[in-house]
């Protein structure tokens, strides 16, 4: 997918779902320090390509989230080799800590990973999966569904609307 050789995501919109796939090994991860971030980058561009996955490095591991159509994410881990080229256009690399979220929460504890519903009045779909949060000692970090691609933020959580948002709490 997205010429990354050997990333194959499975795709989830349930939060709750997405939780209990992925507990164990956000487990693991309590604790460590947030060592670096990638980006997918496009160079004709010269920007991010949000499309792509964001890669959290912990050192002994690596976490890859991806958000696609309306309420859609994936999370993989230790499947992208960032020393592969990507193979597609060929205009395209990745890049440390492009992102001042990203630069922010570098060097930071993990301390809990939720993830993120924003609650709708919809009965069609009264929760949507929106974000992985990741409050290390010092920072917060979301990458979100922003309508087909990701978003970063690091908006702190007293800040966030209390009554749209559910957290389902993964470590």
């Amino acid at each position: 997918m997205l010429g990354i050789e050997g990333y194959e995501p499975e795709w989830h919109h349930d939060a709750d779902a997405l939780a209990a796939v992925h507990r164990t090994r956000f487990v693991r991860l309590i604790g460590r320090k947030l060592r670096s971030s990638w980006l997918m980058w496009d160079m004709a561009e010269r920007g991010w390509f949000a499309d792509g996955p964001v890669i959290l490095d912990f050192g002994t591991t690596h976490v890859e989230i991806t958000h696609r159509k309306f309420d859609e994410c994936a999370i993989t881990w230790d499947k992208i080799d960032l020393n592969v080229p990507i193979d597609w256009y060929e205009h395209f690399d990745w890049r440390p800590d492009p992102h001042a979220a990203l630069r922010h929460a570098r060097g930071c504890v993990l301390r809990a990973v939720n993830i993120i519903e924003l609650v709708t009045v919809a009965e069609w779909r009264p929760r949507v999966l929106h974000a992985v949060e990741f409050l290390f000692d010092g920072a917060r970090l979301a990458i979100y569904n922003a309508m087909d691609e990701n978003g970063i933020n690091d908006v702190p959580e007293t800040e966030l609307p209390v009554t749209n948002w559910r957290r389902v709490h993964v470590a």
